[in-house]
């Protein structure tokens, strides 16, 4: 029965990783994908575990067939998770209608959001933190070894979370789509709540007293204050989980670059370090030892594991190139340089997270009745604990720590909260005075030495990429990591992520600014524009020269901070009156707003990063299309491999049927009415000083050079990209960038058409 109630519990965290990567995807629609809007929806879904795991376990206790009930929960688990789509598109619809009457306060909104997302998400995520409690209750109801079957119990649903994981960033969501995976998920919740229901029937009734068969010949009585602080030190635990997960993902991003490939290897490498800590520890759970004293330990462990989870970075590239090869026959080689830097930080802090946790769980689910009538409640209180722990530290990290003293120092407050937990464990051990303090002596010395001894990750990272360079304005902000720095050649650049955004060299400064000069040069009166994304400025500057009134929209706050940096280039975007920016995120801003605009561009955002796929899909452009008044123009810049360039392209043309290309084949410009180009309208802009320069920065001091950078109309670019599937939000497939082909780059030479049906008189 454990093994069938450990494969049931696999199934069950699997589905409820799957869950959890759709939850967060979906809501982002609506919400949108900053850090405060994430953070509301992961708060709320963790709000929902504390809640079914602390009700459960008090539930537990009392009803006769605990299995039976795990099964009705997984039932109802897959019953309200599969009609979540049409309940958050509902939500969606009541979002756009209320929200110009809500108060626009971020501190209102989060809450609103919060409030929202807990609505719909409430019922699943409480059944889903039901499930350990009532597992727990049914495995043990017959007696025997609790340690070993929490343990196993515990390990296997961790394990089942990475299967999840990697399910649904590798193969479900490119593979069959966001709304199918919901079903695929729902299916197997249908499965296990089937199965558990079955197998109720061939268990002992709980409730009636057991004899104690535990390997451990002789209860070791502890005290009320040493499970107070086995408890405290858990919910501790929990916050510092959390909270260290944030910091790495933040700094291996970085390294790893932020895709949804990268993100699932960081997670699966926690969770798989969970699972096998779980498992390994299993066995001993029910031995007669001092396990309090031992938990310090661990503790004082992970303290210095985590202190020093950055370090072995500078061993990545030569991981990477070993591991590569054996991942190959499994996974896409791409994979291999991201599941190195994973190892390296994290696994060694998740292994030994991973053996505490069902120490901690065992030493105070254990300590009831020992006919263990009150198993389920103390599981209940166990767990919901430490999920409240980890809401505290992720949104504390996220919101205070690291916009505030950046990662090292979060990182440090992080393992010195972990080692003071270590340090109260150690107090209330069983072991004897003396041992207790060569121990805590021993502890703090390795401590010292790794606070010592671990480097700044951010500055590390700087150093190593940037090595010839001068560094002249760094930030760890909330929603991203900014580097501005400068070339031996004099050119600055900006950084984003680790990724090159915006620099001062003449070709990065022309592609940028092009995609704002354009689109004002092709509208006849161009009068308002919105830009999407800040980046350096070049192309917001570039719009707002024209001397239409602009919005701007970007979604990190140290963006707009570094581009100060680059008014060589972005002519003082900022500093203009007739420039708004606002921070936030534009896909968001789109969906909500009453404003209506001439132009709308945007910065040059990679489709391939985590969350890009949000501004190249169907849903997207459509939103462009509805913003923009009559006769208006979007421009989409596109490039890529032949396989990015081409679906991103059908899909834009599918939304504006109107579209030519231009610059080379690197800008769409689509409308919502043909195309008309007028040598009158073009020359009376010349007569504006500032126009004119504008439009001499873009190369085209006359008509003519203008009508030169047209490659083709909607005809040949429809022939061009040829049928196919288009980006959706629910089929992200350029997001998820490994599900196409990608052996061979975009040739847009074919890309020719005839300029004169689109020119008048």
């Amino acid at each position: 029965m454990l093994i069938l109630l450990s494969l049931l519990l696999f199934a069950s965290g699997a589905s409820a990783l799957v869950y959890q990567v759709l939850w967060l995807r979906v809501l982002g629609w609506i919400f949108g994908v900053t850090v405060y809007a994430a953070s509301s929806v992961w708060a709320s879904f963790m709000a929902g575990l504390a809640v079914g795991s602390l009700v459960a376990g008090r539930v537990g206790d009392r009803v006769r067939r605990p299995l039976f009930w795990f099964g009705c929960a997984e039932l109802l688990v897959g019953v309200t998770a599969s009609s979540s789509p049409a309940i958050l598109a509902a939500l969606h619809r009541g979002y756009v209608v209320a929200y110009p009457s809500l108060p626009h306060s971020l501190a209102a909104l989060t809450i609103v959001r919060f409030g929202m997302a807990f609505a719909v998400l409430i019922v699943p995520t409480a059944m889903m933190g039901a499930t350990l409690p009532l597992a727990v209750k049914a495995v043990t109801a017959s007696g025997g070894r609790l340690g070993e079957r929490v343990g196993v119990l515990y390990g296997s649903n961790t394990a089942g979370a990475i299967a999840g994981t990697l399910a649904a960033g590798l193969y479900l969501i490119p593979g069959i789509g966001i709304q199918r995976t919901f079903f695929v998920a729902a299916a197997m919740n249908l499965v296990v709540g089937l199965s558990a229901i079955t197998l109720a029937g061939r268990l002992p009734v709980a409730g009636a007293p057991v004899v104690e068969r535990d390997v451990e010949t002789a209860r070791i009585e502890r005290s009320p204050l040493q499970l107070t602080i086995v408890l405290a030190a858990f919910a501790v635990s929990g916050f510092v989980a959390l909270a260290l997960e944030v910091v790495w993902f933040r700094v291996l991003t970085l390294f790893l670059r932020p895709t949804v490939y990268g993100f699932a290897m960081m997670l699966a490498t926690i969770l798989g370090g969970t699972a096998i800590g779980s498992y390994a520890i299993a066995p001993l759970l029910d031995r007669r030892r001092s396990w309090i004293g031992v938990l310090a330990m661990l503790e004082a462990s992970i303290a210095v594991a985590a202190e020093l989870s950055f370090r072995p970075l500078v061993k990545l590239q030569a991981l990477s190139d070993r591991l590569t090869p054996v991942i190959a026959h499994v996974l896409p080689e791409w994979l291999g340089y991201q599941l190195a830097g994973s190892l390296l930080a994290i696994f060694p802090t998740a292994l030994l997270m991973g053996i505490a946790f069902p120490i901690g769980l065992r030493l105070w689910a254990g300590a009831g009745r020992p006919d263990r009538s009150t198993v389920a409640r103390r599981v209940g209180q166990f767990y919901s604990l430490n999920v409240s722990g980890a809401i505290v530290g992720s949104l504390l990290s996220g919101f205070v720590l690291l916009p505030a003293i950046g990662s090292y120092r979060s990182l440090t407050i992080l393992t010195a909260v972990t080692f003071a937990s270590a340090l109260m464990l150690l107090a209330v051990s069983e072991w004897r005075r003396p041992v207790r303090l060569a121990a805590g002596v021993a502890a703090a010395c390795a401590f010292a030495a790794a606070v010592a001894g671990s480097p700044d990750p951010f500055d590390e990272f700087v150093a190593q990429r940037y090595a010839q360079d001068r560094i002249m304005w760094k930030e760890e902000g909330i929603e991203s990591t900014a580097v501005v720095h400068e070339s031996r050649g004099g050119d600055r650049v900006l950084t984003v992520n680790g990724n090159h955004q915006a620099s001062t060299d003449a070709t990065t400064m022309y592609v940028h600014r092009r995609i704002g000069h354009l689109p004002m040069a092709l509208h006849p009166n161009p009068r308002a524009a919105l830009v999407i994304g800040l980046g350096g400025g070049a192309t917001a500057g570039a719009v707002s020269v024209h001397g239409a009134d602009v919005d701007i929209v970007e979604l990190a706050g140290s963006v707009a901070r570094a581009a100060r940096f680059f008014e060589a280039i972005n002519y003082g975007v900022l500093h203009r009156p007739n420039a708004h920016l606002r921070v936030d995120d534009g896909r968001n801003f789109l969906m909500l707003t009453l404003k209506r605009y001439d132009v709308i561009t945007a910065d040059v955002i990679h489709p391939i990063f985590a969350g890009s796929g949000n501004l190249y899909s169907v849903e997207y452009f459509t939103l462009l299309k509805r913003v923009l008044n009559r006769g208006g123009m979007a421009v989409q810049w596109v490039a890529g491999t032949e396989a990015e360039y081409k679906i991103i392209a059908r899909t834009f043309l599918s939304v504006f049927p109107y579209t030519t290309v231009w610059g080379g084949g690197s800008l769409l410009v689509g409308m919502t009415e043909p195309l008309r180009l007028s040598r009158g309208d073009f020359e009376l802009k010349l007569r504006d000083p500032a126009r004119a320069q504008g439009l001499r920065d873009l190369g085209a001091d006359s008509f003519d050079q203008l009508l030169a950078a047209f490659d083709a109309g909607p005809e040949e670019l429809a022939a061009f990209v040829g049928p196919g599937p288009l980006l959706t939000d629910d089929r992200p497939s350029v997001e998820y960038f490994l599900s196409l082909p990608r052996d061979r780059d975009i040739d847009t030479t074919p890309l020719k058409g005839d300029i004169r049906p689109f020119l008048i008189e």
